[in-house]
């Protein structure tokens, strides 16, 4: 009857299901020197567990002693990198201020004869691209017909 319950446990274990008493219960049974045959191959890993326990860490970790020249070191590090991101942000700020100045005097002319030329020419410029376009499409359009007739045939 106890092996039934020893099987119960350990394919609950398996599965996660087990609570803390339930492994201790487990432990001690595979810890026992009356295991079941069946059962005698899940022994070394609940007999790890126990060995487990009882081993202690020995090895001493060396202490190094701080220095206050590397925090001084990284202390003006970190204020030279905060003074250099500062100087690049206040440069970017500068240049691009220039260009959107720049960019707000583009299209303006004091001449009306001057800004209707280049209205003209901008209007010329777009109207061959348009036709460009227009042209495609009807080469598209020819190709659809030519399609038409060969399918239909």
């Amino acid at each position: 009857m106890a092996y039934n319950k020893i099987e119960i446990l350990v394919e609950k274990y398996f599965q996660g299901e087990t609570s803390i008493a339930e492994e201790k219960e487990l432990t001690n049974y595979f810890s026992s020197s009356d295991v079941a045959q069946h059962l005698e191959q899940y022994k070394p890993l609940f007999g790890y567990f126990s060995l487990a326990k009882e081993q202690k860490n020995t090895q001493e970790i060396p202490q190094f002693p701080k220095s206050r020249v590397k925090k001084s070191a990284l202390a003006w590090f970190s204020v030279a990198a905060s003074v250099v991101v500062l100087l690049g942000i206040g440069m970017y700020v500068y240049t691009n201020n220039d260009l959107v100045n720049e960019n707000q005097k583009l299209g303006t002319y004091d001449d009306p004869q001057i800004a209707f030329r280049e209205t003209q020419k901008a209007l010329a410029l777009l109207s061959g691209h348009v036709n460009t376009g227009i042209e495609s499409v009807q080469l598209i359009q020819e190709y659809d017909n030519s399609k038409e007739k060969i399918f239909n045939q």
